[in-house]
């Protein structure tokens, strides 16, 4: 593992010197060096993503688009770069095709309401998968109980994957949307979307990607993966909280009502009648999070002057030492060990309560998620209340595993 490590460093990959753009990492937490292992949770950010927000909020802040004075037109034009950065991220075919939301779960909202709602009829199906986010479940069924509609669940299997023939057995003439996580939160399962998405469009199923946990550790190119839509947080990318895209297909988003109202989704407006405005401002009503999407853009410029490939590498590596070193420990069973995998560890320790594992690895400056991570189906699958979660950067390194399984180690000999 080590040696790959080395190998990307030589490449140009250094992991001391990127940690060192992130000053949370230097901290010391009850006396040890803080291991930050909750990335799946919300990733630490660059001095870059830091800079260019307190650039804005010292320098530039003004409302945005309706100005004609210097501080709103220097703030808008650091918000509209954002969304230009972005459509090269995603590969997005125009600006028209990224609505800055809040988060994956606004997109995936506005997506249920905006354009499911309004096509759905009794009868008609939705599909989904057994390893969803709670966001990515709650809204199509709420917009099933509005419609008639109801919710289809591809299952899983023991390994945690979901298998292509389950989920297209699955789909049918009254399918009208399939939606997925292009990586489990949970379990890290890395899902076969390409083929998925390829299965649903086939058949006339228009596709939703939830990729919270997908775009920080891999490229993702909208063209070339074909879906509908496609939705992401920014605090998971090294980014603010607050901040998200939806990417969506122009000629659908064109054809979809506007979800929410308000200033800047409008041309006109007079008691008689209310003129909407075109996209992306269609789907933006209000004063938006600007210094959010200021940070997201510094952030995307951040991950693409990275070795993507090496960060990558890198991450895999890290995956395969934790996958390595916590098998070691007697009583410890990994949760989800599916083939193809993120950098992210699921775990439970026979007597050991997630949260009092959790509470003692903080004592030792190391930072895991404990619970059900939004994904209760899941844990009643795997017929466990909560497990626990290590999930990887770019930015960690062996010494921090290395520690990880000393701590668990220790935790269970103490409720041994």
């Amino acid at each position: 593992m080590k040696n790959i490590a080395l190998a990307d460093r030589a490449a140009g990959f250094d992991v001391n010197a990127l940690r060192r753009q992130f000053p949370v990492l230097a901290r010391v937490v009850r006396g040890k060096p803080l291991a930050y292992l909750d990335n799946g949770a919300s990733a630490q950010r660059p001095l870059a993503v830091i800079d260019a927000v307190d650039d804005y909020e010292r320098h530039h802040h003004a409302n945005i688009h309706r100005g004609v004075h210097t501080l709103s037109q220097e703030a808008t034009a650091l918000y509209e770069s954002s969304r230009d950065r972005l459509v090269e991220f995603i590969n997005a075919r125009s600006r028209h095709e990224i609505i800055f939301v809040r988060g994956t779960t606004e997109a995936i909202n506005l997506v249920a309401q905006s354009y499911a709602r309004p096509i759905l009829k009794p009868g008609d199906e939705i599909l989904i998968t057994h390893l969803e986010h709670h966001a990515n479940i709650v809204p199509w069924q709420m917009v099933c109980e509005q419609t008639g509609a109801t919710l289809s669940v591809a299952p899983i299997d023991l390994r945690g994957e979901v298998h292509e023939d389950a989920v297209v057995a699955l789909m049918n003439p009254r399918t009208r949307l399939f939606s997925c996580a292009h990586v489990s939160n949970a379990l890290g399962t890395i899902l076969p979307i390409r083929r998925l998405i390829a299965a649903a469009k086939a058949r006339g199923i228009a596709t939703l990607i939830d990729g919270a946990q997908a775009v920080s550790h891999m490229h993702v190119d909208v063209q070339e993966l074909g879906c509908d839509f496609y939705a992401f947080s920014g605090h998971k990318m090294y980014g603010p909280t607050g901040i998200g895209v939806l990417y969506g297909r122009e000629q659908l988003l064109e054809r979809m009502p506007p979800w929410q109202s308000g200033g800047e989704m409008i041309l006109a407006v007079s008691f008689a009648k209310t003129t909407y405005n075109g996209l992306p401002n269609k789907f933006e009503a209000g004063t938006p999070n600007i210094s959010g999407s200021i940070g997201l853009g510094a952030a995307v410029d951040f991950l693409q002057g990275l070795d993507r490939d090496a960060a990558e590498r890198h991450e895999t590596a890290l995956l395969d030492h934790a996958t390595a070193a916590l098998s070691k420990i007697p009583e410890l069973r990994i949760v989800g060990t599916a083939g193809d995998k993120a950098s992210l560890v699921s775990f439970a320790v026979a007597g050991v309560h997630p949260h009092d594992l959790g509470t003692i690895l903080d004592e030792d400056g190391i930072a895991i998620r404990t619970g059900h991570h939004c994904a209760m189906p899941v844990m009643e699958f795997f017929k466990l209340p909560a497990t626990a979660r290590a999930s990887f950067a770019f930015y960690n390194t062996f010494e921090e595993i290395d520690r990880l399984a000393a701590g668990v180690e220790r935790a269970r000999k103490l409720f041994a």
